[in-house]
């Protein structure tokens, strides 16, 4: 793509990953959107338009960011969501597509520039034990297959996280091990950028090394276990574990089956003299053992 006046339009819409959650600055949070606008006013004006919010989903995204997104007219838009509809128990991927179906064609009818998503294996970032490993896992898929038909559809850019070996580096990720770090929000948006550039656009990328964000700390840190994530993490629990178990259960049964017993055959040793049985010799079975 190019730019004729040397205007660009970027418009960000998604969940909290996007907003800046895990990347924290003076007054707030800053997220690789920012950090990918930044970068991109190196070498053109810039108007940017961030609408993500946290704990958003695919629905939340059409109902309250979508009007506003195809308003601000972009050039750019960023359309990440999803992970969070997959840790609800009224997960439906159906749903889901026909949601970022609606916002993906509304967004590339504007003109703009489309940049989408696949994930990679939430379940094993978080260590979640066996069976939420294995749901979450699977509703990934799910989610990445939804993700593959919109990107099949309406083109555009996309991040395939899964292929990146650094989102299995803990310094990627905050301490909930559910949002980026700022080092993970700066490889977002370097990735982001590496992308734009086989575009035509021509900027400087966006630094990984971390700078003007507020260092970790043990104390902010543990504030925000206490206050947010551990809430979260209950609520999640809550919904997708009872639905993990029962998949879990369901899919064992389908696997395992009665064990077969067998009824020992009946001996027959050959008579001896005077109808005397014989003491030596093999004992001959009369039948085959019979399965129950």
């Amino acid at each position: 793509m190019a730019t004729s006046n040397g205007y660009l339009r970027f418009a960000a819409l998604g969940d909290s990953t996007t907003f800046g959650i895990g990347d924290p600055v003076p007054g707030g949070w800053r997220g690789w959107a920012r950090l990918l606008a930044d970068a991109l006013t190196t070498s053109y004006d810039v108007s940017f338009c961030n609408l993500a919010v946290s704990g958003a989903t695919a629905a939340t995204v059409r109902a309250d960011q979508l009007a506003q997104g195809v308003a601000h007219r972009p050039d750019l838009v960023s359309l990440m969501v999803g992970v969070n509809d997959t840790l609800k128990s009224t997960w439906d991927p159906a749903a889901t597509l026909a949601d970022l179906t609606a916002c993906a064609d509304a967004l590339a009818g504007t003109g703009a520039l489309l940049m989408t998503p696949r994930f990679h294996d939430h379940g094993e970032v978080f260590g979640l034990p066996g069976p939420l490993r294995r749901a979450l896992t699977r509703r990934i898929d799910e989610l990445n297959e939804v993700w593959d038909e919109v990107h099949r559809t309406y083109g555009g850019l996309r991040l395939d996280l899964g292929t990146r070996t650094e989102v299995r580096e803990r310094a990627y990720w905050s301490v909930d091990r559910m949002h980026p770090s700022e080092r993970g929000h700066r490889l977002l948006a370097r990735c982001w950028g590496e992308q734009l550039h086989t575009t035509g656009l021509e900027f400087t990328l966006p630094s990984l090394e971390p700078a003007g964000g507020i260092p970790p700390s043990w104390r902010r840190d543990m504030a925000w276990v206490v206050g947010e994530a551990a809430p979260w993490i209950g609520r999640r629990a809550r919904d997708l574990g009872p639905w993990a178990v029962r998949w879990a259960w369901t899919r064992q049964a389908r696997v395992v089956r009665p064990a077969r017993v067998v009824r020992p055959a009946r001996v027959v040793r050959p008579a001896g003299p005077a109808g005397q049985v014989s003491p030596a010799g093999p004992a001959a079975p009369e039948q085959p053992g019979t399965l129950v």
